[in-house]
């Protein structure tokens, strides 16, 4: 892996510069300019920032997975007995659930419009239209901070190379000032340039790996919601077609 070799690359030449005295992983974080300083602090800002939304997106879709397998069939067993009070009633009780906001909103304007055995079509398309809207607001929710690890994903490697810029140039003001061309005066600076190179991979790879595996669970989602969207839609039709006979 790349950024394991570079890091490697970078220990073997701290301990080639640890040979002079005071040039240790600590001593260099202290001789660095700031401008170096600071894209190692981004960097781990990036990293804090990517891994508090890792936490955040796999707690809310294991949430919303779990409550939508106790959901789904429960709603469905309300609505097969008619009991639409008792749909919304447990909709409501499992609020986390993607599927249960959607189908609150589309029962709920279902209710609002059902004033006799017989449902007119309009009060169907104010439900579908309801449904859209909340699929389009739960599916806005689902994605909540999982665009910043694309944006970290493909921004990292590039402030890891801005610092590696910053340890090359650091490298040729350590040949200036020893006036030498060797190992020990380099060294200092093309490590620093390697390292800050190594965690800007290691913040980007993983960023890259989990916004792709959110952004399948998000697309899992929305099939959901359509489908239950589309299976209450056809309840209400049935419904209707009973009520005329």
């Amino acid at each position: 892996m790349l950024a394991v070799k570079l890091f490697t690359l970078g220990l073997w030449l701290f301990q080639e510069a640890a040979e002079t005295p005071g040039f240790d992983p600590i001593s260099m974080w202290r001789s660095m300019g700031w401008p170096a300083r600071s894209v190692v602090i981004l960097l781990f800002i990036m990293s804090a920032w990517s891994i508090g939304v890792m936490i955040d997106r796999w707690i809310a879709f294991s949430s919303a997975r779990k409550q939508s397998r106790i959901f789904a069939p429960a709603v469905a067993g309300a609505l097969k007995d008619g009991k639409i009070d008792e749909a919304i009633s447990i909709a409501e009780q499992n609020k986390r659930s993607h599927l249960a906001k959607v189908v609150t909103a589309g029962l709920q304007e279902f209710q609002a419009h059902q004033v006799s055995a017989e449902i007119p079509g309009e009060t169907i398309e104010a439900s579908k239209r309801a449904l859209e809207r909340a699929a389009a607001i739960v599916h806005a929710e689902l994605k909540r901070g999982v665009s910043s690890l694309a944006t970290i994903g493909s921004t990292a490697p590039f402030v890891g190379l801005f610092g590696t810029v910053l340890g090359i140039i650091h490298a040729f003001q350590g040949i200036s000032s020893a006036k030498s061309t060797g190992l020990a005066a380099v060294a200092g600076g093309i490590a620093e340039a390697l390292v800050t190179t190594a965690i800007g991979l290691f913040v980007a790879i993983p960023a890259v790996w989990i916004y792709n595996y959110f952004t399948s669970k998000i697309e899992a989602f929305d099939v959901e919601m359509d489908n239950s969207s589309s299976e209450l839609i056809d309840y209400f039709i049935k419904r209707t077609s009973r009520g005329k006979k």
